[in-house]
């Protein structure tokens, strides 16, 4: 795939991060509505199925042994900063004291907004990225019967949010996961900060030569925030308050958490970053790459990412779309992609690779659902849903992609055997096992 398509599918993915449709059980629906206020449209999340209410708060770290990355101009000599979430089981007998949460910030989303109405074609403000909630409430206490959860780390496709896939993380938050969701900062389109700072990708970053190089360059960063943000919720479950504001935390939050039983996921580069990560930090007992090279290009088999190298002697999840190649498509499986074939090759640990046919790139994200529920309400650009998302029924591959996730990290982080990771089935009819 050329550097320009994928940068295209990366940008043009982040729209994903926004949108929605309704669940009822494993069945989705589109749902939007026009605001009252101002006449634009608003997007609802697919409802979890787990039986636990959502909380939702946030930190900011301060990494204060790293400075930025070299491409991020005069920031580069301040220290790393993030923005990272934590959604988490919230009690039941107060979870509805919080209120809403939203899907993004609304600083972050008018600068996110004004890129997405490009992609879109539409007017500026006919989307309202800020305005509708999701299944989650800020802050509220954890849930007190829950004991100590799983921990689940998620890292978006590059120039993305850590807001891309809220569907899954969600999803697992509702059955009992803490899942801690990571902004590439000086990457991301838009990240926030609690001081109302907006932080839009570094022009240093673009302006490197080459895909391999910026790849690189990128995953660099993202590799070396893993660990530190392990640290700090280490601080945490410690009792500390590892927020640069020292900002309150939910109650019961940092005991609940149990980082002896810790897991990682990640679409397109953030795949790529949750095998690297792997490889550098043993505490990640598991991992998912969702449609992620294991190559700093997608199909040269010189430029192999180091863990595609070494493997793995740790569960990993694989699951694919389609791999563009110069005489056309094939399909994003270790029987054709050559990073991930050699992964499969080194790897000695539990291994799964699932492949859907009519998926594309963004169906591994809210893209997913987004799209469909814009669709409904607004004009797009011909095509733009297919080759986004492909074919595929978006409320069933939701409902299989969500599955599959939490099957996969039941069985791994809390040793409970799934009987739908040993095949296919007849309820997910789209997901292929490769291996």
């Amino acid at each position: 795939m050329s550097v320009t398509r994928r940068r295209l599918l990366a940008r043009a993915g982040a729209v994903a991060v926004l949108g929605a449709t309704s669940t009822l059980g494993l069945a989705a629906r589109a749902s939007a509505v026009l605001t009252a206020s101002t006449g634009s449209v608003r997007l609802e999340l697919p409802r979890p199925t787990g039986p636990r209410p959502i909380g939702v708060t946030e930190l900011h770290l301060v990494d204060r042994t790293r400075r930025g990355p070299w491409w991020a101009g005069e920031a580069a000599a301040e220290f790393r900063e993030l923005m990272v979430s934590i959604w988490y089981p919230a009690d039941h007998t107060t979870a509805e004291d919080g209120p809403p949460a939203s899907y993004m910030r609304a600083g972050a989303a008018t600068v996110f907004g004004a890129g997405a109405a490009k992609i879109l074609q539409v007017d500026q403000g006919a989307v309202d990225w800020a305005g509708f909630a999701i299944h989650a409430r800020v802050g509220v206490p954890v849930a007190s019967r829950a004991g100590r959860l799983p921990v689940v780390l998620y890292s978006p496709g590059m120039y993305n949010e850590r807001t891309l896939d809220t569907t899954a993380v969600e999803e697992l938050a509702s059955h009992g996961y803490a899942v801690i969701t990571i902004d590439p900062v000086h990457e991301a389109h838009a990240v926030e900060f609690p001081d109302g700072r907006v932080i839009e990708p570094a022009p240093g970053l673009n302006t490197i030569e080459t895909g391999v190089d910026r790849s690189k360059a990128a995953l660099e960063v993202r590799v070396a925030d893993i660990p530190f943000v392990l640290d700090q919720l280490a601080v945490l479950a410690r009792g500390g308050n590892p927020d640069a504001g020292k900002r309150p935390l939910p109650r019961g939050l940092g005991q609940a958490l149990n980082l002896t039983r810790t897991g990682m996921f990640g679409h397109s580069l953030g795949g790529m970053t949750t095998a690297e990560a792997m490889r550098v930090d043993r505490r990640i007992r598991a991992g998912a790459n969702l449609d992620g090279p294991l190559g700093y290009d997608w199909t040269d088999p010189e430029q192999l990412l180091p863990v595609a190298r070494t493997g793995l002697d740790r569960p990993f999840l694989h699951m694919g779309a389609w791999l563009a190649v110069p005489s056309g498509r094939l399909p994003h499986t270790h029987a054709y992609s050559p990073s991930w074939r050699s992964m499969w090759r080194n790897s000695t640990g539990w291994k799964r690779d699932l492949w859907t046919e009519a998926a594309e790139h963004n169906s591994f994200t809210d893209y997913q659902t987004v799209l469909p529920g814009l669709a409904a309400r607004i004009t797009l650009p011909q095509g733009l849903l297919t080759r986004m998302t492909g074919t595929v029924d978006p409320a069933r591959f939701t409902a299989s992609r969500r599955a599959y996730l939490t099957a996969f990290f039941d069985q791994h982080l809390r040793g409970r055997h799934q009987p739908l990771l040993d095949g296919p089935s007849p309820l997910h009819p789209d997901v292929r096992f490769i291996g």
